[in-house]
């Protein structure tokens, strides 16, 4: 089993709604634990910053889902959920990254491990350390 830190953030329609649901359809996955939610948190925009704010956080999991297993089912979590991929950084109903697996170091076309966004978004680094991971 793998420990897993994934992020939630949502900027379009009922945000913490599509976060809980979110974190409800996560705890679903086969052989998938959840094991801790951060505090839900509104951020600001980031990359293109002409739209509405984001509601963040970030959840623990364990996991036997391989990481690209685990990408796959976050990807249908939210395209069940409505996101739609018309613009890089554009508003979305609903965004799942896989932070942290386990010590896992991976870089290629489809998955960076660790994410390297991680220390340019504060509410990521103060949700790792409201978990425990920090």
């Amino acid at each position: 089993m793998a420990i897993v830190y994934v992020s939630i953030g949502s900027n379009i329609g009922d945000r913490e709604k599509y976060c809980q649901t979110a974190i409800e359809k996560v705890g679903q996955l086969p052989t998938t634990k959840l094991l801790k939610t951060s505090s839900l948190v509104e951020t600001d925009p980031v990359g293109k910053t002409d739209q509405p704010q984001f509601i963040n956080g970030v959840m623990k999991i364990e996991t036997k889902l391989s990481p690209y297993e685990l990408l796959k089912s976050l990807q249908k979590i939210e395209n069940d959920l409505g996101r739609v991929r018309d613009e890089k950084w554009g508003p979305r109903t609903i965004d799942l990254d896989i932070l942290l697996y386990d010590d896992l170091k991976i870089k290629d076309k489809d998955l960076t491990l660790p994410h390297p966004e991680i220390n340019n978004r504060s509410f990521i680094v103060q949700a790792l350390t409201e978990l425990g991971h920090c």
